[in-house]
């Protein structure tokens, strides 16, 4: 959003704007009449230097009257609309529920690429920058504390048009109980709010483990719990090569799939290689890609 005075000062202008064009077309309006018609007079009421004063401040008032009012409509518009764009929300059907995929109508040909475990200031600005190139929107699960550490990496995922999911603040694998699960992910998602004004009622679990108690805490606060159906295995970072790592990928790929992949939590160099060719062929397939909020927007 514009700062405070920077709107101050756009209003300001377009009042100017606004009363130097009226004054033109006014001026205008008279010379084209006498143009038409040279003998023609135009008619002026006989007022004193006061009254014209006032009936002059009345016409100004009431324009800029009229421009306040539009302009605040505007600003309430352009908030209404930011708002949305910071929502990542879950339609009802999905609250509280876990989702590897959908099944769209006419089996719509979209995929989602999905990011765990960062930001990281090794590979989350590589992958931004292949989105990017791509024009695609991604979805990054992202965990508080690598959040905390990277706050203007956060703010660049946001502004670059991409959602947000919930990926814990620790990223541990262990037992929780209700109150450490809640602290997990909301501890995480009011950094996450704090710092870019996002909500989102998207979780990952960490490792996909579906009974330690996050998951849990999840479905009771109606986040869609959202796992994948293709798993790229890029976690094994040591192991695992480019080409294998874009097989298994197009290898479960599916018409309203979603794809795992990682920008944090280790070294994704193989990721940021395979991506562009995992991309490409993709789109020779006939895919398109959406977020995963898109994804469960979309009918079924």
């Amino acid at each position: 959003m514009a700062n405070p005075c920077q709107l101050v000062w756009q209003y300001r202008l377009s009042i100017s704007l606004i009363a130097a064009t009226l004054g033109f077309i006014a001026s205008l309006s008279v010379s084209v009449a006498r143009s038409v018609n040279p003998k023609l007079t135009i008619p002026s009421p006989k007022l004193n230097q006061q009254e014209r004063s006032n009936s002059q401040s009345l016409q100004i008032n009431g324009l800029i009257g009229d421009e306040k009012d539009i302009y605040e409509k505007m600003l309430v518009h352009l908030a209404e609309e930011e708002a949305k764009r910071l929502t990542f929300s879950v339609p009802v059907e999905f609250q509280g529920k876990t989702l590897h995929s959908r099944v769209l109508k006419d089996n719509a040909k979209v995929i989602a690429l999905t990011f765990d475990d960062g930001p990281s200031s090794q590979t989350t600005p590589q992958v931004l920058d292949i989105l990017k190139r791509e024009n695609i929107k991604a979805t990054f699960f992202v965990v508080g504390k690598t959040v905390k550490n990277h706050p203007q990496l956060m703010k660049q995922i946001v502004a670059e048009g991409h959602a947000i999911g919930n990926h814990t603040w620790n990223h541990h694998y262990h037992q929780y109980s209700p109150s450490a699960a809640a602290q997990e992910l909301e501890t995480t998602a009011t950094l996450i709010h704090q710092l870019t004004g996002v909500k989102t009622a998207l979780f990952r679990p960490p490792a996909g483990i579906l009974n330690n108690g996050l998951v849990s805490y999840a479905h009771q606060n109606k986040y869609a719990v959202i796992m994948w159906s293709a798993d790229t295995k890029d976690w094994q970072s040591r192991r695992i090569t480019v080409p294998k790592l874009i097989d298994n990928a197009l290898e479960d790929a599916q018409p309203g799939g979603i794809i795992l992949l990682h920008d944090g939590g280790g070294d994704r160099s193989k990721t940021v290689e395979a991506l562009p060719k995992l991309i490409t062929e993709l789109k020779q397939r006939g895919y398109q890609f959406v977020t995963v909020p898109d994804l469960l927007d979309m009918p079924d």
